[in-house]
Protein backbone atom coordinates (compact mmCIF):
# COMPACT_ATOMS: atom_id res chain seq x y z
CA UNK A 1 0.00 0.00 0.00
CA UNK A 2 2.88 2.20 1.07
CA UNK A 3 4.45 1.41 -2.30
CA UNK A 4 1.55 2.90 -4.55
CA UNK A 5 0.91 5.91 -2.35
CA UNK A 6 5.02 6.50 -3.11
CA UNK A 7 3.86 5.68 -6.93
CA UNK A 8 0.95 8.08 -6.46
CA UNK A 9 3.11 11.24 -4.89
CA UNK A 10 5.63 10.61 -8.03
CA UNK A 11 2.73 12.02 -9.96
CA UNK A 12 1.27 15.14 -7.79
CA UNK A 13 4.85 15.85 -5.52
CA UNK A 14 6.05 19.03 -7.71
CA UNK A 15 9.87 18.06 -8.45
CA UNK A 16 12.32 15.95 -9.90
CA UNK A 17 10.36 12.84 -9.33
CA UNK A 18 6.62 14.38 -11.25
CA UNK A 19 9.39 15.65 -14.15
CA UNK A 20 10.86 12.58 -14.65
CA UNK A 21 7.99 10.28 -14.66
CA UNK A 22 6.17 12.51 -16.64
CA UNK A 23 8.68 12.70 -19.11
CA UNK A 24 8.85 9.19 -19.43
CA UNK A 25 5.17 8.56 -20.14
CA UNK A 26 5.09 11.19 -22.82
CA UNK A 27 8.27 9.87 -24.42
CA UNK A 28 6.14 6.12 -24.43
CA UNK A 29 3.03 7.86 -25.43
CA UNK A 30 4.85 9.72 -28.35
CA UNK A 31 6.54 6.58 -29.30
CA UNK A 32 3.26 4.52 -29.63
CA UNK A 33 1.49 6.73 -31.57
CA UNK A 34 4.50 7.21 -34.17
CA UNK A 35 4.87 3.12 -34.45
CA UNK A 36 0.97 3.10 -34.51
CA UNK A 37 0.83 5.88 -37.58
CA UNK A 38 4.26 3.63 -39.22
CA UNK A 39 2.09 0.28 -39.12
CA UNK A 40 -1.09 2.19 -39.52
CA UNK A 41 0.10 3.47 -43.33
CA UNK A 42 2.13 0.92 -43.94
CA UNK A 43 -0.35 -1.41 -43.64
CA UNK A 44 -3.10 0.31 -45.46
CA UNK A 45 -0.60 1.27 -48.27
CA UNK A 46 0.71 -2.54 -49.01
CA UNK A 47 -2.86 -3.42 -49.06
CA UNK A 48 -3.94 -0.93 -51.61
CA UNK A 49 -0.77 -1.90 -53.43
CA UNK A 50 -1.62 -5.67 -53.47
CA UNK A 51 -4.91 -4.37 -54.79
CA UNK A 52 -3.70 -1.98 -57.60
CA UNK A 53 -1.62 -5.23 -58.50
CA UNK A 54 -4.68 -7.41 -58.97
CA UNK A 55 -6.55 -4.32 -61.17
CA UNK A 56 -3.85 -4.29 -63.39
CA UNK A 57 -4.10 -7.69 -64.00
CA UNK A 58 -7.76 -7.56 -64.68
CA UNK A 59 -7.79 -4.98 -66.79
CA UNK A 60 -4.86 -5.74 -68.77
CA UNK A 61 -5.98 -9.50 -69.49
CA UNK A 62 -9.54 -8.43 -70.78
CA UNK A 63 -7.62 -5.48 -72.75
CA UNK A 64 -5.54 -8.23 -74.30
CA UNK A 65 -8.80 -9.99 -75.08
CA UNK A 66 -10.81 -7.34 -76.85
CA UNK A 67 -7.64 -6.40 -78.31
CA UNK A 68 -6.97 -9.79 -80.12
CA UNK A 69 -10.99 -10.29 -81.01
CA UNK A 70 -11.64 -10.22 -84.77
CA UNK A 71 -14.04 -9.49 -86.07
CA UNK A 72 -14.04 -5.84 -84.38
CA UNK A 73 -17.73 -5.38 -84.02
CA UNK A 74 -19.57 -4.35 -80.70
CA UNK A 75 -21.46 -7.11 -80.43
CA UNK A 76 -18.61 -9.78 -80.90
CA UNK A 77 -16.40 -7.76 -78.47
CA UNK A 78 -19.09 -7.61 -75.94
CA UNK A 79 -19.64 -11.06 -76.42
CA UNK A 80 -15.69 -11.66 -75.64
CA UNK A 81 -15.99 -9.41 -72.74
CA UNK A 82 -19.25 -11.40 -71.18
CA UNK A 83 -17.21 -14.63 -71.27
CA UNK A 84 -14.41 -12.95 -69.39
CA UNK A 85 -16.33 -11.23 -67.23
CA UNK A 86 -18.52 -14.23 -66.75
CA UNK A 87 -15.85 -16.48 -65.82
CA UNK A 88 -13.66 -13.69 -63.12
CA UNK A 89 -17.32 -13.56 -61.64
CA UNK A 90 -17.11 -17.07 -60.59
CA UNK A 91 -14.42 -15.83 -58.12
CA UNK A 92 -15.90 -13.36 -56.97
CA UNK A 93 -13.02 -11.26 -58.08
CA UNK A 94 -12.70 -8.20 -58.49
CA UNK A 95 -15.84 -6.71 -56.99
CA UNK A 96 -16.44 -4.50 -60.07
CA UNK A 97 -15.57 -5.24 -63.78
CA UNK A 98 -17.42 -3.20 -66.64
CA UNK A 99 -16.72 -3.63 -70.25
CA UNK A 100 -18.34 -0.56 -71.78
CA UNK A 101 -17.72 -0.72 -76.29
CA UNK A 102 -18.89 2.05 -78.21
CA UNK A 103 -19.13 1.99 -81.90
CA UNK A 104 -19.07 -0.31 -84.78
CA UNK A 105 -22.94 -1.46 -84.54
CA UNK A 106 -25.04 -2.23 -81.89
CA UNK A 107 -23.75 -3.79 -79.10
CA UNK A 108 -24.97 -5.71 -75.60
CA UNK A 109 -24.36 -2.49 -73.76
CA UNK A 110 -22.74 -2.39 -70.50
CA UNK A 111 -20.78 -5.38 -69.54
CA UNK A 112 -20.53 -5.61 -66.19
CA UNK A 113 -20.12 -8.23 -63.26
CA UNK A 114 -22.77 -5.85 -60.96
CA UNK A 115 -25.88 -5.41 -63.65
CA UNK A 116 -27.93 -4.32 -61.57
CA UNK A 117 -25.76 -0.98 -60.77
CA UNK A 118 -25.41 0.00 -64.89
CA UNK A 119 -28.69 -1.87 -65.57
CA UNK A 120 -30.98 -0.12 -63.04
CA UNK A 121 -33.87 -0.27 -64.92
CA UNK A 122 -34.07 -3.67 -65.93
CA UNK A 123 -33.37 -4.79 -62.20
CA UNK A 124 -34.32 -4.85 -58.79
CA UNK A 125 -37.76 -3.73 -59.94
CA UNK A 126 -38.96 -3.96 -55.98
CA UNK A 127 -36.34 -1.15 -55.28
CA UNK A 128 -37.72 2.21 -55.64
CA UNK A 129 -37.83 4.22 -59.04
CA UNK A 130 -35.19 6.99 -57.45
CA UNK A 131 -32.97 4.77 -55.60
CA UNK A 132 -32.67 3.03 -59.16
CA UNK A 133 -32.12 6.48 -60.67
CA UNK A 134 -29.48 7.73 -58.35
CA UNK A 135 -27.75 4.49 -58.65
CA UNK A 136 -27.87 4.84 -62.71
CA UNK A 137 -26.52 8.40 -62.47
CA UNK A 138 -23.62 7.13 -60.04
CA UNK A 139 -22.78 4.05 -62.46
CA UNK A 140 -22.44 6.64 -64.97
CA UNK A 141 -20.26 9.21 -63.38
CA UNK A 142 -18.00 6.28 -62.40
CA UNK A 143 -17.11 5.26 -65.99
CA UNK A 144 -16.53 8.71 -66.54
CA UNK A 145 -13.36 8.77 -63.78
CA UNK A 146 -10.21 9.73 -65.30
CA UNK A 147 -8.06 7.15 -66.42
CA UNK A 148 -5.94 5.05 -64.44
CA UNK A 149 -6.65 4.53 -60.17
CA UNK A 150 -9.04 6.45 -58.25
CA UNK A 151 -10.66 5.98 -55.33
CA UNK A 152 -14.87 6.41 -56.23
CA UNK A 153 -18.10 5.47 -54.64
CA UNK A 154 -19.65 2.76 -56.62
CA UNK A 155 -23.92 1.56 -56.04
CA UNK A 156 -24.04 -1.45 -53.99
CA UNK A 157 -20.18 -1.64 -53.21
CA UNK A 158 -19.42 1.06 -51.57
CA UNK A 159 -15.77 2.84 -51.63
CA UNK A 160 -14.05 0.90 -54.41
CA UNK A 161 -10.36 1.33 -55.90
CA UNK A 162 -11.12 1.69 -59.41
CA UNK A 163 -8.59 1.33 -62.55
CA UNK A 164 -9.70 2.98 -65.60
CA UNK A 165 -8.83 2.66 -68.94
CA UNK A 166 -10.13 4.08 -72.44
CA UNK A 167 -8.59 1.34 -75.29
CA UNK A 168 -8.92 2.05 -79.07
CA UNK A 169 -9.89 -1.05 -81.00
CA UNK A 170 -9.83 0.27 -84.53
CA UNK A 171 -12.27 1.04 -86.94
CA UNK A 172 -13.79 3.81 -84.85
CA UNK A 173 -14.25 0.97 -81.99
CA UNK A 174 -13.33 2.61 -78.40
CA UNK A 175 -13.94 0.54 -75.33
CA UNK A 176 -13.91 2.00 -71.46
CA UNK A 177 -12.47 -0.60 -69.17
CA UNK A 178 -13.01 -0.84 -65.59
CA UNK A 179 -11.70 -3.11 -62.86
CA UNK A 180 -12.30 -2.04 -58.77
CA UNK A 181 -12.19 -3.82 -55.46
CA UNK A 182 -13.86 -2.77 -52.76
CA UNK A 183 -12.01 -0.81 -49.73
CA UNK A 184 -14.42 -2.31 -47.44
CA UNK A 185 -11.76 -5.26 -46.25
CA UNK A 186 -9.24 -2.25 -45.87
CA UNK A 187 -11.39 -0.09 -43.87
CA UNK A 188 -12.39 -2.97 -41.62
CA UNK A 189 -8.97 -3.72 -41.34
CA UNK A 190 -7.83 0.18 -40.32
CA UNK A 191 -10.64 0.16 -37.87
CA UNK A 192 -9.40 -2.87 -36.30
CA UNK A 193 -6.16 -1.67 -36.50
CA UNK A 194 -6.90 1.73 -34.68
CA UNK A 195 -8.70 -0.31 -32.02
CA UNK A 196 -6.37 -2.77 -31.06
CA UNK A 197 -3.46 0.23 -31.04
CA UNK A 198 -5.93 2.09 -29.12
CA UNK A 199 -6.19 -0.32 -26.71
CA UNK A 200 -2.52 -1.74 -26.68
CA UNK A 201 -1.37 1.77 -26.25
CA UNK A 202 -3.50 2.68 -22.97
CA UNK A 203 -2.20 -0.04 -21.55
CA UNK A 204 1.38 0.64 -22.32
CA UNK A 205 1.46 4.20 -21.98
CA UNK A 206 -0.17 3.02 -18.24
CA UNK A 207 2.61 0.62 -17.69
CA UNK A 208 4.64 3.37 -18.62
CA UNK A 209 3.64 5.63 -15.93
CA UNK A 210 3.48 2.94 -13.47
CA UNK A 211 7.53 2.28 -14.57
CA UNK A 212 8.47 6.31 -14.58
CA UNK A 213 6.78 6.26 -11.42
CA UNK A 214 9.32 3.70 -10.09
CA UNK A 215 12.34 4.83 -12.39
CA UNK A 216 11.59 8.24 -11.08
CA UNK A 217 11.85 7.18 -7.21
CA UNK A 218 14.78 5.36 -7.91
CA UNK A 219 16.45 7.59 -9.50
CA UNK A 220 15.97 10.29 -7.30
CA UNK A 221 16.61 8.55 -4.34
CA UNK A 222 19.92 9.13 -3.85
CA UNK A 223 19.65 12.51 -4.82
CA UNK A 224 16.28 13.03 -1.76
CA UNK A 225 19.84 11.17 0.82
CA UNK A 226 21.97 14.03 -0.77
CA UNK A 227 19.16 16.56 -0.32
CA UNK A 228 18.76 15.10 3.22
CA UNK A 229 22.62 15.08 3.98
CA UNK A 230 23.05 18.71 2.68
CA UNK A 231 20.08 20.03 4.82
CA UNK A 232 21.76 18.77 8.28
CA UNK A 233 25.23 20.52 6.96
CA UNK A 234 23.46 23.41 6.44
CA UNK A 235 22.27 23.89 10.02
CA UNK A 236 25.98 23.34 10.89
CA UNK A 237 26.80 19.91 11.70
CA UNK A 238 29.25 18.47 8.73
CA UNK A 239 29.66 15.14 10.34
CA UNK A 240 27.05 13.05 8.08
CA UNK A 241 28.00 11.22 4.73
CA UNK A 242 25.97 9.53 2.32
CA UNK A 243 25.96 5.69 2.16
CA UNK A 244 27.52 4.54 -1.08
CA UNK A 245 24.68 2.55 -2.61
CA UNK A 246 26.23 -0.62 -4.34
CA UNK A 247 22.84 -0.84 -6.12
CA UNK A 248 23.33 2.52 -7.27
CA UNK A 249 24.70 3.16 -10.34
CA UNK A 250 28.22 4.22 -11.43
CA UNK A 251 27.37 8.03 -11.70
CA UNK A 252 25.41 7.64 -8.84
CA UNK A 253 28.09 6.34 -6.78
CA UNK A 254 30.80 8.70 -8.35
CA UNK A 255 28.63 11.72 -6.90
CA UNK A 256 28.21 10.80 -3.97
CA UNK A 257 31.68 9.85 -3.37
CA UNK A 258 32.43 13.48 -4.58
CA UNK A 259 29.77 14.76 -2.23
CA UNK A 260 31.33 13.01 0.43
CA UNK A 261 34.87 14.24 -0.26
CA UNK A 262 33.56 17.78 -0.69
CA UNK A 263 32.14 17.68 2.56
CA UNK A 264 35.27 16.18 4.12
CA UNK A 265 37.37 19.03 2.61
CA UNK A 266 34.66 21.70 3.64
CA UNK A 267 34.77 19.62 7.38
CA UNK A 268 38.63 20.40 6.99
CA UNK A 269 38.71 24.05 5.52
CA UNK A 270 36.52 25.04 8.80
CA UNK A 271 38.93 23.68 11.41
CA UNK A 272 41.60 25.16 9.24
CA UNK A 273 39.81 28.56 9.71
CA UNK A 274 39.24 28.09 13.21
CA UNK A 275 42.97 27.07 13.87
CA UNK A 276 43.78 30.16 11.78
CA UNK A 277 41.46 32.23 13.82
CA UNK A 278 42.77 31.32 17.03
CA UNK A 279 46.01 31.44 15.62
CA UNK A 280 45.82 34.81 14.47
CA UNK A 281 43.60 36.17 17.60
CA UNK A 282 47.39 34.78 19.82
CA UNK A 283 49.42 36.28 17.54
CA UNK A 284 47.79 39.74 17.92
CA UNK A 285 47.45 39.51 21.25
CA UNK A 286 50.81 38.91 21.89
CA UNK A 287 52.26 42.33 20.55
CA UNK A 288 49.09 44.40 22.41
CA UNK A 289 49.50 42.76 25.72
CA UNK A 290 53.15 43.65 25.34
CA UNK A 291 52.20 47.50 24.20
CA UNK A 292 49.30 47.47 27.23
CA UNK A 293 51.85 46.68 29.80
CA UNK A 294 54.34 49.37 29.04
CA UNK A 295 51.63 51.90 29.09
CA UNK A 296 50.26 51.12 32.30
CA UNK A 297 54.30 50.86 33.95
CA UNK A 298 55.07 54.11 31.97
CA UNK A 299 51.23 55.48 33.25
CA UNK A 300 52.56 54.27 37.06
CA UNK A 301 55.20 56.39 37.48
CA UNK A 302 54.18 60.13 38.24
CA UNK A 303 56.89 61.86 36.58
CA UNK A 304 58.65 58.68 34.36
CA UNK A 305 62.44 59.86 32.92
CA UNK A 306 62.68 60.59 29.43
CA UNK A 307 65.29 57.71 29.79
CA UNK A 308 61.98 55.67 30.44
CA UNK A 309 59.39 57.19 27.76
CA UNK A 310 61.70 56.44 24.89
CA UNK A 311 62.79 52.64 25.98
CA UNK A 312 58.60 52.60 25.76
CA UNK A 313 58.32 53.99 22.52
CA UNK A 314 60.87 51.61 21.16
CA UNK A 315 59.04 48.70 22.77
CA UNK A 316 55.76 49.87 21.34
CA UNK A 317 57.07 51.03 18.43
CA UNK A 318 58.57 47.45 17.61
CA UNK A 319 55.33 45.56 18.48
CA UNK A 320 53.15 47.90 16.42
CA UNK A 321 55.59 46.93 13.42
CA UNK A 322 55.21 43.60 14.10
CA UNK A 323 51.17 43.64 13.98
CA UNK A 324 51.68 45.86 10.96
CA UNK A 325 53.40 43.02 9.49
CA UNK A 326 51.22 40.32 10.37
CA UNK A 327 48.19 41.96 8.95
CA UNK A 328 50.03 42.82 5.81
CA UNK A 329 50.57 39.22 5.40
CA UNK A 330 47.21 38.13 6.35
CA UNK A 331 46.07 40.50 4.06
CA UNK A 332 48.14 38.66 0.99
CA UNK A 333 47.08 35.32 2.49
CA UNK A 334 43.38 36.66 1.65
CA UNK A 335 43.67 38.06 -1.39
CA UNK A 336 45.89 35.09 -3.39
CA UNK A 337 42.28 33.59 -4.52
CA UNK A 338 41.71 36.73 -6.48
CA UNK A 339 42.06 37.16 -10.01
CA UNK A 340 44.02 40.42 -9.10
CA UNK A 341 46.16 38.83 -7.07
CA UNK A 342 50.10 38.69 -9.45
CA UNK A 343 50.30 40.67 -12.47
CA UNK A 344 52.37 39.05 -15.22
CA UNK A 345 55.15 40.53 -16.95
CA UNK A 346 57.94 39.17 -18.67
CA UNK A 347 60.83 38.98 -16.79
CA UNK A 348 64.22 38.89 -17.91
CA UNK A 349 65.47 36.16 -14.95
CA UNK A 350 69.10 37.04 -14.93
CA UNK A 351 68.12 40.51 -14.24
CA UNK A 352 65.61 39.96 -11.90
CA UNK A 353 67.25 36.91 -9.99
CA UNK A 354 70.70 39.52 -9.48
CA UNK A 355 68.51 42.21 -8.65
CA UNK A 356 66.83 39.79 -5.85
CA UNK A 357 69.87 38.88 -4.54
CA UNK A 358 72.11 41.99 -4.46
CA UNK A 359 69.25 43.61 -2.16
CA UNK A 360 69.07 40.06 -0.06
CA UNK A 361 72.07 39.17 0.36
CA UNK A 362 72.96 41.15 2.97
CA UNK A 363 70.43 40.56 5.00
CA UNK A 364 72.23 38.78 7.81
CA UNK A 365 75.57 37.71 8.88
CA UNK A 366 75.85 34.90 6.73
CA UNK A 367 77.71 33.22 3.93
CA UNK A 368 75.61 33.82 1.02
CA UNK A 369 76.15 32.07 -2.52
CA UNK A 370 74.43 32.70 -5.89
CA UNK A 371 74.39 29.19 -7.86
CA UNK A 372 73.68 28.72 -11.42
CA UNK A 373 71.31 30.79 -12.99
CA UNK A 374 68.97 29.87 -16.23
CA UNK A 375 69.00 32.63 -18.53
CA UNK A 376 65.33 33.14 -20.56
CA UNK A 377 62.50 35.21 -20.57
CA UNK A 378 59.92 33.83 -17.23
CA UNK A 379 56.34 35.54 -17.82
CA UNK A 380 55.93 36.41 -13.73
CA UNK A 381 54.82 38.95 -11.21
CA UNK A 382 58.15 40.01 -10.24
CA UNK A 383 56.87 42.25 -6.78
CA UNK A 384 55.62 38.92 -5.91
CA UNK A 385 58.12 36.30 -7.17
CA UNK A 386 60.81 38.69 -5.21
CA UNK A 387 58.66 38.40 -1.66
CA UNK A 388 58.80 34.62 -2.49
CA UNK A 389 62.62 34.83 -2.32
CA UNK A 390 62.85 37.31 0.26
CA UNK A 391 60.70 35.46 2.44
CA UNK A 392 62.93 31.84 1.46
CA UNK A 393 65.85 33.70 2.10
CA UNK A 394 65.00 35.00 5.52
CA UNK A 395 63.56 31.73 6.41
CA UNK A 396 67.00 30.23 5.38
CA UNK A 397 68.70 32.98 7.83
CA UNK A 398 66.24 31.75 10.80
CA UNK A 399 68.15 28.30 10.35
CA UNK A 400 71.53 28.72 9.80
CA UNK A 401 73.81 29.90 12.59
CA UNK A 402 75.79 33.29 12.53
CA UNK A 403 78.64 33.90 10.83
CA UNK A 404 79.50 30.83 8.60
CA UNK A 405 76.16 29.71 8.14
CA UNK A 406 75.80 29.09 4.18
CA UNK A 407 72.83 29.66 2.19
CA UNK A 408 72.37 28.66 -1.40
CA UNK A 409 70.05 30.24 -4.55
CA UNK A 410 70.57 29.12 -7.81
CA UNK A 411 67.77 28.52 -10.29
CA UNK A 412 67.93 25.72 -13.31
CA UNK A 413 65.61 24.81 -15.89
CA UNK A 414 62.77 21.81 -14.25
CA UNK A 415 61.25 20.47 -17.93
CA UNK A 416 60.10 22.40 -21.04
CA UNK A 417 58.55 25.47 -20.32
CA UNK A 418 59.09 25.73 -16.71
CA UNK A 419 61.95 26.81 -14.16
CA UNK A 420 63.00 25.80 -10.80
CA UNK A 421 63.79 28.35 -7.66
CA UNK A 422 66.19 26.10 -5.06
CA UNK A 423 66.93 28.03 -2.04
CA UNK A 424 69.46 25.79 0.18
CA UNK A 425 70.91 26.34 3.68
CA UNK A 426 73.88 24.16 5.75
CA UNK A 427 71.34 24.04 9.06
CA UNK A 428 69.71 21.34 11.09
CA UNK A 429 67.36 20.60 7.94
CA UNK A 430 63.80 19.55 8.32
CA UNK A 431 62.55 16.16 9.45
CA UNK A 432 60.45 14.61 6.91
CA UNK A 433 57.30 14.34 8.49
CA UNK A 434 56.87 18.11 8.73
CA UNK A 435 57.96 18.78 5.23
CA UNK A 436 54.35 19.38 4.01
CA UNK A 437 53.05 20.71 7.43
CA UNK A 438 56.24 24.28 7.19
CA UNK A 439 53.67 25.37 4.60
CA UNK A 440 50.99 25.88 6.88
CA UNK A 441 49.73 29.31 8.29
CA UNK A 442 51.39 29.83 11.57
CA UNK A 443 53.35 26.65 12.12
CA UNK A 444 56.52 26.83 13.12
CA UNK A 445 59.30 24.29 12.63
CA UNK A 446 61.33 23.11 16.12
CA UNK A 447 64.59 22.93 14.60
CA UNK A 448 64.05 26.97 13.67
CA UNK A 449 65.91 29.49 15.63
CA UNK A 450 64.19 31.98 16.92
CA UNK A 451 65.68 35.21 15.95
CA UNK A 452 63.36 35.79 13.98
CA UNK A 453 59.66 37.66 15.18
CA UNK A 454 57.87 36.34 12.34
CA UNK A 455 54.30 34.86 12.84
CA UNK A 456 54.89 31.63 11.10
CA UNK A 457 53.11 32.95 7.40
CA UNK A 458 56.49 33.48 5.81
CA UNK A 459 56.05 29.74 4.03
CA UNK A 460 52.61 30.04 3.73
CA UNK A 461 53.10 33.37 1.16
CA UNK A 462 55.81 31.55 -0.32
CA UNK A 463 53.11 28.36 -1.27
CA UNK A 464 49.96 31.36 -2.25
CA UNK A 465 52.38 32.83 -4.88
CA UNK A 466 53.44 29.80 -6.36
CA UNK A 467 50.40 28.37 -6.59
CA UNK A 468 48.80 31.55 -7.98
CA UNK A 469 51.40 31.44 -10.96
CA UNK A 470 49.99 27.77 -11.80
CA UNK A 471 53.58 25.93 -9.78
CA UNK A 472 54.57 24.67 -6.39
CA UNK A 473 56.42 25.06 -3.77
CA UNK A 474 58.32 21.97 -1.91
CA UNK A 475 60.54 20.70 1.41
CA UNK A 476 63.22 18.28 0.74
CA UNK A 477 67.00 17.79 1.74
CA UNK A 478 69.95 20.10 0.72
CA UNK A 479 73.37 18.31 -0.35
CA UNK A 480 74.45 21.31 2.05
CA UNK A 481 72.86 18.95 4.82
CA UNK A 482 70.35 21.56 5.53
CA UNK A 483 67.36 22.29 4.06
CA UNK A 484 66.29 22.44 0.54
CA UNK A 485 63.24 24.71 -0.62
CA UNK A 486 62.12 24.25 -4.10
CA UNK A 487 59.88 26.62 -6.21
CA UNK A 488 58.79 25.34 -9.35
CA UNK A 489 56.90 27.83 -12.08
CA UNK A 490 55.79 27.20 -15.66
CA UNK A 491 55.83 30.03 -18.62
CA UNK A 492 59.73 29.81 -18.71
CA UNK A 493 61.28 30.08 -22.56
CA UNK A 494 64.98 29.49 -21.69
CA UNK A 495 67.66 31.60 -23.90
CA UNK A 496 69.61 29.29 -27.35
CA UNK A 497 72.67 29.32 -24.25
CA UNK A 498 72.64 29.59 -20.45
CA UNK A 499 76.60 30.28 -19.14
CA UNK A 500 76.01 29.21 -15.51
CA UNK A 501 77.73 31.59 -12.92
CA UNK A 502 78.43 31.28 -9.38
CA UNK A 503 78.73 34.82 -7.36
CA UNK A 504 79.55 34.24 -3.58
CA UNK A 505 78.76 36.77 -1.16
CA UNK A 506 79.05 37.53 2.38
CA UNK A 507 77.43 39.68 4.95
Amino acid sequence: MSGAAGLLRSFIEPGLRRQLALWIALFTLVGTVVVFYVVYTTTGDRLRSQIDSELAVDVGTLKQRLQSARPVTARHLDAVAERYVGGRASTNEPALLVSDVKGAGAGAGVVTNQPETFNAGQSERNEPALSRQGESREAIALLGAPSGYSTRQAPDVGDVRLLLEHVTLGQGVVATIAAGESLAAIQRTDRGLAAAFLLAGLIVVIGAMIAAAVIATRVSRPLRRMAGVAAVVDGGDLEPRMPVDTRDGVEVRVLTESFNKMLARLSEAFATQQTFIADASHELRTPLTVIRGQLEVLAAQPDPPAQEVRRTERVVQGEVARMSRLVEDLLLLANSEQPTFLRRVPLDLRSFVRDVWEATSHIADRNFELGPVASGILIADGDRLAQALRNLLANAVDYTAAPDGTIRLSVEPSGEGRVRFLVEDDGPGIPAAERERIFERFHRAATARRSSTGAGLGLSIVRAIAEGHGGTARAGESPLGGALIELDLPQFTAAPSTTPGLTPARS
